[in-house]
């Protein structure tokens, strides 16, 4: 499992921009950045190697965010991966709350997922890996 950063952002001109200035002015490089949004806010999700340090520059910065767990696992870049990949969490009868990739240079997508039962991803992560699926863990993205 990794860590997370999820930030509760106003829905208005400048301040996705702003946030990731605020990352950037820390020395933060983010891994992956994933925007939903409604109406009046969006959920930013960022994934970075130092989520500690992001955290505390985004509460400098006057953000509201947190931590959360997600699994972070290794996709070959073919078509029907990713379908193999979730065909595998569904035997293994993992909900997947929400979910986004993102890419490394190496020919992989890595895809980052909110299981419903972190306890139950992490012990299905040997039958993940048997499956010939790389989970990330947070030392991975340093």
């Amino acid at each position: 499992m990794i860590d997370q950063i999820t930030v509760f952002l106003e829905n208005k001109k400048g301040r996705l921009a702003s946030l990731c200035r605020c990352l950037g002015n820390a020395g933060i490089n983010m891994a992956a950045l994933s925007v939903a949004d409604t109406t009046d806010y969006g959920v930013v999700r960022i994934i970075c190697g130092d989520t500690h340090a992001a955290l505390s520059a985004l509460e400098s910065g006057g953000y509201r965010a947190i931590i959360t767990k997600v699994v972070a696992i290794a996709v070959p870049h073919r078509p029907g991966a990713a379908a193999d990949l979730l065909e595998k969490l569904d035997d293994l009868d993992l909900n997947i709350e929400y979910g986004y990739c993102f890419s490394t240079a190496d020919e992989t997508a890595i895809m980052a997922l909110k299981i419903a039962d972190p306890a139950g991803a992490a012990e299905a992560r040997w039958a993940i890996e048997a499956a010939g699926f790389k989970v990330y863990d947070q030392s991975d993205l340093e």
